[in-house]
């Protein structure tokens, strides 16, 4: 396992925010962390969405679920598969890729990307990061295009939760 960092990172800083309450993409909280809508939506795959775990004592977040114990393992990927499920009921996509990379950003996090039956054939069989520019994808805005997506992501997501027991 590997060691926590000892200075805050990026996962951890939006962590922070949405604890503060200045994080509009929070869809909800769940027992593991946080899911939030994406920062980025590239068109054909509007939906994406992000579980960020709780913090650590320190402020930090662990670096991988390897670093998490069974239990806390379980509900990570049980609430990240729960937050699919959402997606698919409100955007109707036919799947979802799940990717817990922790490469780029070495903190816990995991992406939930909606694929849909729409989508150019070739760009369909690779992952979404090859297939999309997210960084030239559009921003979120939970309270400007995406208010309904967010609106109806987090009722979804509730609902969910609630009927888990």
């Amino acid at each position: 396992m590997t060691d926590t960092t000892t200075s805050p990172g990026p996962i951890a800083l939006r962590v922070q925010r949405i604890l503060d309450r200045q994080d509009p993409q929070l869809i909800a909280e769940m027992p593991s962390g946080y899911a939030i809508l994406g920062k980025y939506q590239p068109e054909p795959i509007t939906g994406c969405c992000m579980l960020l775990p709780r913090l650590e004592p320190n402020g930090c977040v662990l670096p991988s679920p390897n670093d998490l114990d069974h239990d806390a393992r379980a509900q990570f990927f049980s609430d990240l598969v729960l937050l699919g499920d959402a997606i698919m009921q409100v955007t109707g996509s036919e799947r979802i890729n799940y990717l817990v990379l922790c490469n780029q950003v070495p903190e816990l996090h995991g992406h939930c990307v909606p694929r849909f039956e729409a989508e150019d054939p070739e760009k369909r069989k690779q992952g979404p990061f090859e297939a999309y520019d997210f960084g030239s994808a559009r921003v979120a805005d939970a309270h400007g295009q995406d208010q309904r997506l967010h609106t109806e992501l987090r009722a979804a997501l509730v609902r969910l939760l609630k009927n888990r027991g």
